[in-house]
């Protein structure tokens, strides 16, 4: 049977529905072992209020969005946990070395870390979950910078509000692409209405009337 962050790893190298061959399922198993021993994961998470400032948008902390969805998704929450995450420069000295020595494995790291960087962002949700609980709160799926119209400019608010890159060394470049590469940012509401929302998002919930579902 193959596990979860394997059928990630493999749905980001495009096979979908389709079966890996053997050598591809070997490329992927001995890409994680790599990476487990180069990664340094590193997370933070602070809560703000958040509060309607208008049509379609909203404050969390002194960051005012404009964006449709975002407001769709955070619907109904008092507060906002903002968060950063990374694998760290590790991951990224062992991806810019295979990409000059073997590009299939180069293509390989890229998959696995993103199914690395996945997993560890539902470890950090569900502490969140259980923290949240204890105080009467329900936590919505993360929502990303560069999601639907939720500007990619967001980035250097939330990094800013987080001191990222004193905590865990996460920052950005001109073009708002963070570094380490392997690296996000995200948004999670809280709300003391129930959401059984999937911790995985919209992407693998089968409730498509869903008033909180996000809009791609």
């Amino acid at each position: 049977m193959t596990d979860r962050r394997t059928k990630e790893a493999l749905r980001y190298l495009g096979y979908g529905t389709h079966a890996a061959d053997e050598r591809t399922l070997e490329l992927v198993r001995d890409c994680f072992r790599d990476l487990e021993t180069y990664a340094s994961a590193k997370s933070v998470c602070r809560i703000f209020d958040c509060v309607p400032a208008g049509p379609e948008s909203l404050r969390i902390g002194k960051m005012e969005i404009h964006s449709r969805s975002l407001g769709k998704n955070l619907a109904g929450c008092e507060k906002a946990a903002v968060f950063g995450a990374t694998l760290g420069t590790g991951v990224d000295r062992l991806m810019r070395t295979a990409s000059l020595t073997d590009m299939a494995r180069a293509v390989g790291y890229q998959a696995c870390a993103a199914a690395l960087l996945e997993e560890y962002c539902d470890e950090i949700q569900r502490k969140l979950e259980k923290e949240a609980g204890e105080e009467g709160l329900w936590v919505r799926p993360r929502f990303s910078p560069g999601y639907g119209d939720f500007d990619i400019r967001h980035q250097r608010d939330i990094l800013e509000m987080l001191d990222a890159p004193k905590v865990i060394g996460l920052s950005m470049t001109d073009g708002y692409m963070l570094t380490p590469v392997k690296s996000v940012t995200a948004l999670a509401g809280l709300s003391r209405v129930k959401a059984d929302c999937h911790i995985h998002g919209c992407e693998e919930c089968e409730k498509t009337d869903c008033a909180y579902r996000r809009s791609p």
